[in-house]
């Protein structure tokens, strides 16, 4: 299955029915009168969150997306039948954006949550409606309003506890999938990994989701590589894990330079909690790591791990550093949601 993150498609809500001008006619009944019933309502729009979806891919063959219109009204008063609701699903983290690409209308952040993004049309009165005194025979029915149209864009972010950042060949896809059942690309060049990877690890008796994201280069929100158009996937992680690559020659540049990418993209990204590990350390002797691991603590405010993701080594508890920011995070959320509301005072008036 191909990766797609972003779509824009087209979304019309069903138009509401004609109402009816008809006249009783039956024997025995002298002027019988209006009996024209009412159009149905259209069908409206709704988005759902689902989770067994993970890409846009589906948007890009089908744009269009229309609600089933309302039956026009009928003789004997019988009202058109409402048109059938369209329920569009996208996967959970999924973005609703309006056509100006800033304007963020909903975001689908929690699993079988529904969204109404167009309303269907009402249904137009039938010529019943308008008989009176001075016009007992109306030749008259409303038509039915246009339901709501609008063009908008999907944004898939990758719901994640833990994002892995870096450059490009500083072992990210290799950590995923040793340490998850992930399968990500590997090979020796660079901009191996094109598209985000998720993968699940069991730390400390807990599951937790790690995303691999496209390394990034000096340059990247210029555009340069494949730019920061994946940073979104690791907005919504709990931590960021950096990875650095030891056999480069000056690994205090290298987290600079992602440093600098980040901070370029987002104040949001820049405060983060993170965790720094030096990768590939099998490849260096001992004073060669303790040489880039004082390199990095100069520069990096974070805890820094010296790691093999190849030979195993240190895996554990760099994960475990990792856990830690997740549980405590997740405690907060749960004491925040269980926290009173403040009563409301008593007054006489009530």
């Amino acid at each position: 299955m191909k990766f797609l993150d972003q779509a824009k498609i087209y979304i019309k809500a069903g138009d509401g029915g004609k109402g009816c001008v008809a006249f009783r006619r039956e024997k025995f009944v002298e002027f019988g009168g209006p009996n024209g019933g009412d159009g149905g309502n259209g069908g409206s729009v709704y988005f759902e969150a689902v989770e067994n979806l993970n890409t846009l891919i589906d948007f890009r063959y089908q744009q269009h997306f229309k609600a089933q219109k309302g039956q026009q009204g009928m003789g004997s008063e019988m009202t058109g039948y409402k048109g059938e609701d369209l329920i569009i699903k996208v996967p959970v983290g999924t973005e609703i954006v309006a056509e100006d690409g800033e304007t963020v209308i909903k975001d689908m952040v929690t699993s079988g949550e529904r969204f109404l993004i167009a309303k269907g049309g009402k249904g137009g009165l039938g010529n019943t409606h308008f008989k009176s005194s001075t016009n007992q025979a109306p030749r008259y029915a409303e038509p039915g309003t246009p339901g709501e149209e609008l063009w908008v864009w999907l944004r898939l972010k990758i719901i994640a506890d833990v994002g892995l950042i870096g450059l490009p060949n500083a072992g990210k896809s290799t950590f995923l999938s040793a340490v998850t059942s992930a399968r990500p690309k590997i090979a020796s060049y660079p901009f191996t990994t094109l598209h985000p990877h998720l993968g699940v690890a069991w730390v400390d008796n807990q599951e937790t989701v790690i995303a691999d994201i496209p390394g990034l280069i000096e340059g990247a929100h210029e555009g340069i590589g494949l730019g920061d158009r994946f940073l979104k996937h690791v907005e919504r992680c709990s931590v960021f894990l950096h990875l650095i690559d030891g056999t480069t020659e000056d690994v205090a540049a290298d987290y600079l330079t992602i440093r600098k990418e980040l901070e370029l993209y987002s104040d949001k990204l820049k405060n983060k909690p993170t965790v720094v590990a030096l990768n590939k350390c099998d490849s260096l002797s001992n004073d060669e790591i303790e040489e880039k691991l004082t390199a990095l603590r100069k520069v990096s405010p974070y805890e820094v791990f010296a790691i093999s993701a190849v030979a195993g080594q240190n895996l554990q508890a760099c994960l475990h550093a990792v856990n830690g920011f997740i549980t405590r995070l997740r405690h907060n959320k749960e004491e925040e949601e269980q926290e009173p509301q403040p009563s409301k005072p008593w007054s006489p008036l009530d």
